[in-house]
């Protein structure tokens, strides 16, 4: 059996401000912004070369938990430095590249505006490759 994670929802007090910062800022892609019943709000979007997308949502209940409350969402680069250049150049603030967790993993945070806490990751067997 395969299971495939699509979709991950990201807990935000204002969709607006966070799809904003991930589509501009960041440069995620926005694929869906629907209102499919009254006080219900879905905009879905993916990270440039994911097949995993992240929802920012109001009126969804099965989808409800605090603004804020993710930690340790992960996106995998090939290239930390220039990932990170990137990010910094449009307005994000990450922090310094850190390769204290050694075997050749490095991480970079960053925060959207609710404080959902990401990091970019580089593996460095994976450099270079198109994974």
């Amino acid at each position: 059996m395969d299971m495939k994670l699509e979709l991950v929802p990201v807990p935000v007090t204002d969709v607006d401000r966070a799809r904003d910062f991930y589509v501009q800022l960041v440069g995620f892609v926005q694929d869906v912004d629907v209102e499919p019943a009254p006080g219900v709000r879905v905009v879905q979007l993916t990270p440039p070369g994911s097949s995993c997308s992240i929802v920012l949502s109001t009126g969804l209940p099965m989808v409800e938990m605090s603004a804020g409350a993710l930690r340790g969402l992960h996106l995998v680069v090939n290239d930390i430095e220039a990932a990170r250049a990137e990010l910094v150049d449009r307005g994000v603030a990450v922090g310094e590249v850190d390769d204290s967790a050694g075997g050749g993993v490095r991480y970079a945070p960053f925060t959207d505006p609710d404080g959902n806490a990401w990091v970019l990751q580089e593996m460095s067997w994976r450099t270079g490759s198109a994974f």
